[in-house]
């Protein structure tokens, strides 16, 4: 059985509304912002050091934001250090007024700000309003150099993570990179993999969270980027072995690999280079 405190406050996930969840989230209360939404130079900090390893850098590149959560500060960071334009696509994201005012006179030659609306200067920053797929196939998005994400990739709808991988390999140039960072675990990050143990059925129906989580695991994510990039480099950043081992009993066979290297990553990164779609 699961723990009676994991089971109580999951379905309580399952049904606050949004707009409160928005709230708990920008107040800090229950809820932690990630990166993106919190420090924007600490985010691209982060992209930085993995790129460097690749030798990658921003100067006049043409950046692809894959999940911007409706806050600008990561695009206007980018354009600081060099980005020639930003690409901002989050089908689930509306601008975040609040959160966008706050950013510091230094990034408004990349805004407009109009009384309490913070908007972003199409010169630089475009907001994808359009489907990505629909948007790929019209020929409506340039080449891009560098694609990035943020506890994103674990969000997306299964079916859509593969046809997403595609249109984004699809518009990138062939010397281009990807870098995503990638979040295994349950969200109620007291019990990390507890969101293994049940059933497809038992998880949608009760306890995946509006969120979404789709439960994909490393490997899945391997397979996928593989089928449209020639390069795929795993970055392993935490592993969290004594919770799986508590969890692994319970943990339905579909999810494990037999390899607890692999099964007990909770954190990684994957870099993908060479796309081989066109």
């Amino acid at each position: 059985m699961p723990p009676v405190e994991y089971v109580v406050l999951r379905l309580a996930r399952r049904w606050i509304p949004n707009a409160l969840m928005q709230y708990l989230k920008r107040k800090q209360r229950f809820v932690c912002p990630g990166w993106e939404t919190s420090t924007p130079s600490t985010a691209v900090n982060h992209y930085e050091e993995m790129l460097s390893l690749y030798g990658v850098g921003w100067k006049q590149a043409m950046v692809f934001i894959l999940g911007y959560g409706g806050f600008l500060g990561v695009a206007v960071e980018l354009l600081r250090r060099g980005a020639s334009h930003v690409i901002l696509y989050d089908p689930y994201a509306k601008l975040d007024n609040w959160r966008n005012a706050t950013l510091p006179s230094l990034y408004d030659s990349y805004l407009i700000r109009e009384g309490k609306r913070v908007l972003p200067n199409p010169q630089y920053i475009t907001l994808l309003r359009q489907n990505l797929q629909t948007a790929v196939a019209e020929g409506n998005l340039p080449t891009v150099n560098v694609v990035l994400s943020s506890w994103v990739y674990e969000h997306i709808a299964r079916e859509e993570i593969e046809p997403i991988t595609r249109a984004l390999a699809s518009i990138t140039a062939p010397t281009g990179i990807h870098l995503h960072f990638i979040d295994l675990r349950d969200h109620f990050f007291k019990y990390p993999f507890q969101m293994l143990t049940f059933s497809e059925s038992t998880w949608r129906r009760w306890f995946n969270p509006p969120s979404n989580l789709n439960r994909q695991r490393l490997g899945d994510f391997r397979k996928t980027f593989a089928q449209y990039f020639d390069e795929v480099d795993i970055h392993v950043l935490e592993r969290d072995l004594d919770n799986f081992q508590r969890t692994r009993p319970h943990i339905r066979p579909e999810f494990l690999t037999g390899d607890e290297s692999i099964d007990s990553v909770t954190l990684f990164a994957v870099v993908a280079r060479g796309p081989m779609v066109k």
